[in-house]
């Protein structure tokens, strides 16, 4: 009887957390992979080109390719069996970017908040889907293997406080457009920090705060889990890395969670492998 209930409690720790059915491996084995960060950082450094040739090895690189200097080294990226991924924000139109003019017509005329150099996109259904393609075909070009989808929740938070004309179901479109597109040029879609209505998605980036974890659609991010899709998080300003790693794999009862981390003590990304610090 005492073997029992032992049992029967330990089913029950199990089954606490995110969902009751759980993803995890019996063993300590994990496809977890490393992740690079040359696109951006919150707080310190993000990784640099040099030290992505020279340290990252079957990782998921993020680079921002419309940058001088990166498009040069992807070849090299490639070449240590990293899969690079090219970042581009779809939510907003930047000022910096070279085809700023070409997006200045679907943009708010009112720039965020936070970033007084970028504007919302303000409506979808004109043009603006022509110019995030020609973005993608230089990716593809240049022989990224996927786009990362910045700002796609732009919508949630800021139809009101910006006028902005498009629609929900117009912004999940123009997305899920977008990846349409990117799957036809042989590259795969990461989404950024959503996956609701973004099930043609082939992974999902989340941000995360070491004084907001966790505050994203759960179940999402475990539907991606169970699909085997690659899950990132990536965690800022943190001195126990470590420990929000494991927090993470605790909580979705899973060791494929790919982790990248901002240590605030050496002000610059700790990167992972299959759990351990590398």
């Amino acid at each position: 009887m005492k073997k029992e209930i032992y049992l029967a409690l330990l089913g029950l720790l199990f089954l606490s957390g995110c969902g009751g059915d759980s993803s995890s491996s019996s063993d300590n084995s994990s496809n977890a992979i490393a992740v690079y960060n040359q696109a951006y950082q919150q707080n310190y450094e993000e990784d640099s080109i040099s030290e992505i040739v020279t340290y990252a090895k079957d990782a998921y690189v993020l680079v921002d390719p419309f940058l001088n200097g990166v498009v040069e080294n992807i070849e090299s990226i490639k070449s240590n069996n990293n899969q690079v991924s090219g970042y581009i924000s779809i939510g907003t139109g930047e000022e910096y970017r070279d085809d700023f003019v070409e997006l200045e017509p679907y943009l708010t005329t009112i720039p965020w908040n936070d970033w007084s150099d970028e504007y919302f996109v303000s409506e979808t259904t004109t043009g603006i889907i022509d110019v995030m393609k020609k973005r993608i075909d230089k990716m593809a070009n240049w022989g990224l293997d996927w786009v990362e989808f910045d700002n796609m929740d732009w919508l949630d938070e800021n139809s009101s406080d910006y006028n902005l004309k498009v629609t929900s179901v117009e912004a999940v479109k123009y997305v899920n457009t977008l990846c349409e597109y990117t799957h036809q040029k042989g590259m795969k879609c990461m989404a950024k920090n959503i996956v609701k209505g973004f099930d043609s998605f082939d992974g999902v980036l989340y941000e995360s705060f070491n004084n907001n974890k966790n505050w994203w659609d759960k179940a999402g991010m475990k539907s991606f889990l169970d699909a085997g899709k690659l899950v990132i998080v990536n965690h800022y300003n943190e001195k126990e890395c470590d420990k929000v790693y494991k927090e993470y794999t605790d909580y979705y009862h899973n060791i494929e969670i790919s982790f990248i981390c901002e240590d605030s003590d050496l002000e610059r990304y700790k990167h992972y492998r299959n759990g351990e610090l590398i």
